[in-house]
């Protein structure tokens, strides 16, 4: 592979892949899954948020006509020592997703799973779920972080014990670990500030919103090997789980992706699939389940509500002096909220002499958080952001030029006290300071212009590919990468890139457990990044192996061509000496396949540095001061982005990301009273619809990641992460009113409205104060 001077498919706005199969309905989802004989499974959840659970009685379920089987937490195999913690962006150990799975002596909130049935039809299943019995004893209901916190809170884990770096305490607690990071003397450094502010913020607990409910067929053979077609984002890290749950051997365990209908990182753990396993195990039957919406939103993984204090310090000059936050964030029923995204994302994009982060993963009766695009990125940023521009203000510096004076470059230090590899931090603001968006004026009464900036490091992990010459020249990559955004369709382009061939003879199948080498799970803007590498060492792997093949058909019997002679480039290889024959096709090559054995290249990408990404958002809002409601007229999406693989492709996950970051800033949040969500379903948990955003405009900006065939970085994650935070900035522009609590409905910013206009500090409002005087 020599390389074109210019790239003939990356960089361009190739078709999607799979854009057929996907609009003509061919392409098979969790809920389209069948087998002959199949049975149909249903979860009997707990419709308490704190309970023990005394006593269950299946009989009158087994008894009923069409019920095949019947499982509960005494149906999975003995507990042996935990010995693996899995997810991606959030972990969780082997105990707790046991736990998860089933509830064992307690129900841990409304929605956890307390028995399954499998039946002939959906409508026996439902009837079966009532007819058992379960007699519980009510708790205390531990609601919010904050309370679970508090000295005699009532506990969720009696064997839950606070994880620091000191001692272990002496009691149990619902805290369950304490973290903290950061560099210099903070004290130090908020008295040399001339400026220093300090506010709180809180975010609530919201849901992914993918369309997709969960949805798994399960099949277990005489020799119990299992079988199971899942919608999830990575198979071998489901694969992983349900071995460690089920003790089955990996080489019993074969996980089949199907299409998945968002993620978004809430779809990670396994849900369902241990439950259909066991009931197809006892019932001798593959088994299907899927999900309600309601069940989706009571008994799934949605993103963590927070509570944040923020304290920052500057000099006249804009430059600032130290830096703070205490993030306190509720895991929901077990441990694992987003603490460690939090503390990477809120204040990666500035320099700090003197930083420091206290972070706090707390339980409570709601359901297990998972991760959401960038988990902790979109709360932290809400709360620095918000309070970077009330310095700006206090300063009187334009928001965006207090931005750049501190925007870090290559070489500085992450909020980990990594040193920055290359990034495009300026270029991203250079950007933002030339554009219309921000240039021209935003006029009229009640309008205003907020600017938020975000950060996201990015996962890197394991990746493999396999990259296969066909004898007839075409090229099959084989991965277990789950497609979740459109990655074939930039694994195809990238591929005919690297191996100088058209793109229509590159096809890419993502594979099931068995027939993939291991791959780790599609998150965190990871897939793009980190398959380019696997790829360009797969397709080296195979022109090498097809450069010996050519060498034999280059040679003659006067003269032997070797391979490190054969040189490669468009789809012909040549010799540089020793060969009158002036070159072979790379399908010629192809076809000495059948008689010489298989052309693979084996590719895999691990131990990768991150290649962190920076976005900018800016927001124009009207208010309407009688009602509250904010109407967004223009939104525009900053992204340094690397090289745009397929530009089209990027600007879709800018726009998707900006408009779940609208929906948080916005319109949702999860409705608990006492413990019982009110609003489980799309009617009344409030998402942005076409009707509520303006065109989201997107502005890509393509500084090489350091590392990688095309300097692409990962683009999924960090568009979440400005939104709301661009939003409460405008807001107060338009009106005056500083917004610290998320979302912003018209119900909040009505009466913040009204306790500016009789006077009153609004909710969440600081003064700024000089520790050395005007």
């Amino acid at each position: 592979m020599t390389g074109r001077k210019e790239p003939r498919y990356v960089g361009k706005r190739v078709i999607k892949a799979d854009a057929l199969e996907k609009v003509t309905g061919a392409a098979l989802f969790g809920a389209d899954a069948r087998l002959p004989g199949m049975l149909h499974g249903k979860v009997l959840r707990s419709p308490h948020p704190h309970a023990r659970i005394r006593a269950i009685d299946c009989g009158k379920a087994l008894e009923l006509e069409g019920v095949k089987a019947v499982v509960t937490v005494a149906d999975l195999p003995p507990f042996e020592e935990a010995k693996a913690a899995f997810g991606g962006e959030l972990m969780i150990d082997q105990v707790h997703l046991r736990k998860l799975t089933i509830a064992h002596d307690k129900a841990l909130f409304e929605g956890h799973a307390i028995a399954a049935v499998a039946a002939t039809s959906p409508e026996v299943a439902e009837a079966a779920l009532e007819l058992i019995q379960v007699d519980y004893e009510l708790l205390p209901v531990v609601e919010n972080a904050l309370d679970a916190m508090k000295e005699g809170a009532p506990l969720l884990h009696e064997d839950l014990y606070t994880d620091t770096l000191g001692e272990r305490p002496k009691a149990p607690s619902n805290i369950a670990s304490i973290i903290e990071g950061g560099w210099g003397d903070v004290d130090k450094g908020f008295a040399e500030a001339d400026v220093v502010l300090e506010k709180s913020y809180e975010t609530q607990m919201v849901h992914q919103g993918y369309i997709e409910p969960q949805a798994c067929l399960a099949s277990v053979d005489a020799d119990g090997n299992v079988t199971v077609w899942v919608s999830t984002q990575g198979t071998f890290n489901a694969q992983r789980q349900l071995s460690a749950l089920l003790m089955i051997p990996l080489h019993k365990l074969n996980v089949v992706p199907l299409e998945i209908g968002g993620g978004f990182g809430g779809k990670i753990y396994v849900m369902l699939e241990t439950l259909a396993i066991l009931l197809a195990r006892k019932s001798g039957r593959p088994v299907k389940m899927v999900m309600t919406r309601a069940e989706v939103f009571r008994g799934t993984g949605p993103g963590s509500p927070a509570y944040i204090d923020v304290k920052i310090g500057a000099k006249r000059d804009g430059h600032l002096t130290a830096c703070y936050a205490k993030m306190i964030l509720d895991a929901g029923a077990f441990p694992g909220s987003p603490v460690a995204g939090a503390f990477m994302v809120g204040f990666a994009p500035y320099k700090m002499p003197h930083f420091k982060q206290e972070g706090y993963d707390v339980v409570t009766n709601k359901p297990r958080v998972q991760a959401y695009r960038a988990p902790g990125g979109t709360a932290v940023a809400f709360a620095v952001e918000s309070a970077l521009d009330q310095v700006a203000e206090a300063l009187g510096i334009d928001p965006l030029e207090l931005r750049r004076i501190n925007a870090v470059e290559e070489g500085d230090l992450m909020t980990s006290g990594q040193k920055y590899n290359r990034i495009g931090l300026k270029q991203l603001l250079e950007r933002v300071a030339q554009h219309p968006a921000w240039t021209q004026p935003s006029s009229g009464p009640n309008r205003g212009r907020g600017l938020a900036l975000g950060a996201w490091q990015g996962a890197v992990l394991t990746t493999t590919a396999q990259v296969i010459a066909n004898t007839d020249g075409t090229v099959t990559v084989v991965t277990g990468q789950v497609d979740v955004t459109g990655t074939r369709t930039t694994i195809q382009q990238m591929t005919a890139e690297l191996l100088e061939l058209p793109l229509e003879l590159v096809k890419v199948n993502v594979v099931d457990t068995h027939s993939a080498p291991y791959t780790d799970l599609s998150a965190g803007s990871r897939t793009t990044y980190t398959m380019s590498v696997a790829l360009k060492n797969g397709c080296q792997d195979l022109v090498a192996h097809m450069k010996r093949l050519a060498a034999d058909l280059l040679s003659h019997p006067e003269s032997k061509v070797r391979p490190e002679d054969v040189n490669y480039s468009n789809g012909r290889f040549w010799a540089s000496r020793g060969s009158e024959q002036p070159s072979v096709s790379w399908r010629e090559v192809a076809e000495r396949s059948r008689t010489r054995g298989p052309l693979v290249g084996q590719g895999n990408s691990g131990r990768l540095p991150p290649a962190p990404t920076f976005a900018a958002h800016v927001a124009d809002v009207e208010v309407d001061q009688e009602t509250g409601k904010v109407r967004l007229l223009r939104y525009t999406c900053f992204q340094e982005v690397g090289k745009a693989i397929n530009p089209q492709q990027v600007e879709g996950q800018m726009q998707g990301g900006a408009g779940q970051g609208i929906g948080w800033g916005l319109f949702e949040y999860y409705f608990y009273q006492q413990g019982k969500l009110l609003n489980p379903t799309f009617l009344d948990y409030r998402m942005p619809t076409a009707l509520d955003l303006p065109m989201l405009d997107s502005v890509l900006v393509e500084v090489p990641a350091s590392e990688g065939p095309f300097g692409a970085r990962g683009v999924g994650e960090v568009p979440i992460v400005p939104p709301a935070a661009a939003l409460a900035n405008a807001i107060y522009r338009a009106v005056g009113v500083r917004m610290s609590r998320l979302p912003m409905t018209p119900e909040n910013v009505y009466w913040a409205l009204q306790e500016k206009g009789a006077g009153v500090t609004p909710r969440g409002h600081a003064p700024v104060s000089s520790s050395r005087g005007s």
